[in-house]
């Protein structure tokens, strides 16, 4: 019983009331008075203290104070770090090279097969068109004067009859875009522009319009890497100022199969796009008239 008595006054004691009364000095006037409780004070005591506590860690964690502590990295520690890192991946590949090359040497003086990198092979199909360079030669000179002097439009001869007949025929065919992008300079004639010109993303690929034959793949001086495709019904489509050529001469394609890289090769462009041009039996037309860009 004792003990329970002893918890009840504790308990009473720590609700009992008290007053905090301010007084002047010379006057003794009361200037404020405060009603409390042990538990008020407990508690005031306690959320100060939880509030305090979550602004130092808010301080510490958004804010640059936390380089000052010890012990913590700081950011120009972390920068390095990662130099470091960078750094000892490097030496570890080129040490690895090295190894490979005396190994090699080892190889060929025993009569043994020469090992491959395979860390360091691309893919085929990986190819990095960023880091291609075009580079011109004699032969690339020679090939301009060659292709030049031929005239590829001329593959067969127009037949005057039956015009109407022929084009109902064109448009029966399932065309493909070859690119996606703008046209920004429509087929004109009167202006010898035998084509149209598209302006699409950096590096987009372009697309055959239909399934054919490649019949030129190579370079001129004034629209740069050509391919030209013969189709079907005496069509023969050219894709020009290209950066890339991903076919050659005699490979067969399909429709919507990429067969170059858009760029700004030859004289005659001012920007990276693709010029494209669709001849029906030895004769220019408007590719617009057939395909939905």
């Amino acid at each position: 019983m004792a003990k329970t008595k002893s918890e009840k006054k504790w308990y009473y004691k720590l609700r009992s009331k008290y007053r905090l009364v301010i007084f002047n000095d010379e006057t003794f006037e009361e200037r404020l008075i405060f009603r409390l409780t042990r538990l008020n004070v407990l508690s005031v005591f306690v959320s100060l203290a939880i509030i305090f506590t979550s602004l130092t860690l808010l301080l510490i964690v958004y804010t640059p104070l936390k380089e000052m502590i010890p012990g913590y990295p700081s950011t120009y520690q972390n920068e390095k770090l990662i130099r470091l890192s960078i750094l000892a991946d490097s030496l570890e590949d080129e040490l690895r090279m090295k190894d490979l090359y005396f190994d090699n040497i080892k190889n060929i003086i025993e009569g043994n097969d020469i090992i491959e990198d395979t860390n360091t092979m691309i893919l085929e199909n990986d190819v990095l068109y960023d880091t291609i360079t075009l580079q011109s030669s004699q032969q690339d000179s020679l090939l301009r004067i060659e292709f030049e002097n031929q005239n590829l439009n001329n593959l067969y001869l127009p037949e005057p009859n039956n015009n109407k007949e022929k084009q109902r025929n064109i448009k029966n065919l399932s065309f493909y875009s070859p690119a996606d992008g703008i046209v920004t300079s429509k087929f004109d004639l009167s202006k010898e522009h035998f084509g149209i010109d598209i302006v699409a993303k950096h590096n987009a690929a372009v697309k055959a319009t239909l399934d054919g034959t490649v019949v030129f793949a190579g370079w001129t001086l004034e629209t740069g890497y050509v391919i030209g495709i013969q189709h079907k019904e005496n069509l023969i489509s050219y894709y020009k100022h290209n950066s890339v050529l991903l076919k050659k001469v005699g490979e067969i394609v399909k429709a919507g199969q990429p067969i170059a890289i858009i760029g700004e090769s030859g004289e005659l462009t001012t920007g990276a796009h693709l010029h494209f041009e669709l001849w029906h039996r030895g004769a220019p037309v408007n590719p617009e008239d057939y395909i939905i860009f």
